[in-house]
């Protein structure tokens, strides 16, 4: 068995959309005065490698607390061409963005989740369209180059009340 990490590491200052507040961690105790170290993260649910679900982007969409924590593992395909979008797959774009004619393709083949490489910034457009079709959706993956063309995914979100989206630790499981 082999775990492939999928996840962006967190830290001060690193990149978030456009207009969005900056990620901070910062040391609120250490061992030497506190006797202990604890430090403090100030994130929006959408920075690093996440989940978004519909309420993201819908007026009324469900949110994540309407989601059991399988519907975010899976055995997933790595997209190549358009049979890698399987009905109650997840299937993760590495090397190609999702436009609105995959979108299309996608919503209509209902793949169990769709993720996307950290190389693209999803255009907001698509998103929505993505959200309003019930369609779970991870960004900014990585590592996705290392992938085989079939693995396990396991992108579990924080269990955050009426979230409308959750970091991720993703990873994939190759065997």
């Amino acid at each position: 068995m082999k775990i492939i990490d999928l996840s962006m590491q967190i830290y001060s200052g690193m990149p978030v959309f456009p207009g969005d507040p900056e990620v901070i961690v910062e040391q609120l105790q250490t061992f030497s005065k506190d006797g202990w170290n604890m430090k403090r993260i100030h994130l929006n649910l959408h920075d690093g490698t996440h989940v978004n679900v519909p309420i993201h982007g819908t007026k009324n969409g469900r949110n994540l607390d309407t989601y059991k924590i399988e519907d975010f593992i899976g055995r997933t395909r790595l997209y190549k061409n358009e049979k890698d979008i399987q009905a109650g797959r997840g299937v993760i774009f590495g090397d190609t963005d999702i436009d609105m004619v995959l979108a299309k393709i996608i919503v209509a083949r209902r793949p169990k989740f769709a993720g996307l490489s950290a190389k693209f910034e999803i255009d907001t457009t698509v998103e929505k369209y993505l959200l309003e079709k019930e369609i779970i959706s991870f960004e900014k993956l990585v590592n996705t180059d290392k992938l085989p063309s079939e693995f396990n995914f396991f992108g579990v979100p924080l269990n955050i009340k009426a979230a409308d989206g959750s970091p991720v630790r993703a990873f994939a499981v190759v065997e």
